[in-house]
């Protein structure tokens, strides 16, 4: 007659149903999670200067972005096309009649001169006299080179 008591053995935890809903909670998380969308971001090279530093953040202004590319963005907004005619119907649209808001153009280093200069010539077509070009601090490390400044 064996009088000990019987012990149990020990419960054992099935992992299936656990790992299957650690999974299920990491597809609903990649899924509704938002990330950083840097390919949509137009990422342009400044030109660097030797000029004081202006924050343009307060200002109204109409802000032409030019990329690599040649392509066209205004106050953000990219402009279908590349000709004259388009690029003048965004102005249009993004000044409306208000025509004494001035322009800032953020042209790539390595864009076409010849975007940069569709750009002034819609801008003048229009009557938008007062025109800025961005660009980025020169570093200290840098040696300047030499400018000549010459006035009309």
């Amino acid at each position: 007659m064996n009088l000990r008591p019987h012990r149990p053995e020990a419960p054992e935890i099935n992992l299936t149903p656990l790992i299957d809903v650690v999974f299920l909670l990491l597809i609903f998380f990649m899924v509704t999670t938002t990330f950083r969308d840097e390919e949509g971001r137009l990422r342009l090279q400044l030109p660097e200067a030797d000029a004081e530093a202006v924050s343009a953040e307060s200002l109204e202004l109409v802000e032409v972005m030019v990329d690599r590319a040649g392509r066209f963005y205004v106050n953000a907004q990219m402009v279908t096309g590349t000709d004259l005619e388009t690029l003048k119907q965004a102005l249009v649209g993004a000044v409306g009649a208000e025509r004494g808001l001035p322009v800032l153009i953020k042209a790539d280093a390595k864009a076409e001169h010849q975007a940069v200069m569709r750009v002034l010539d819609a801008a003048g077509q229009l009557g938008l006299s007062q025109v800025a070009f961005a660009a980025s601090q020169r570093q200290a490390s840098k040696q300047p080179s030499a400018v000549q400044e010459t006035n009309p």
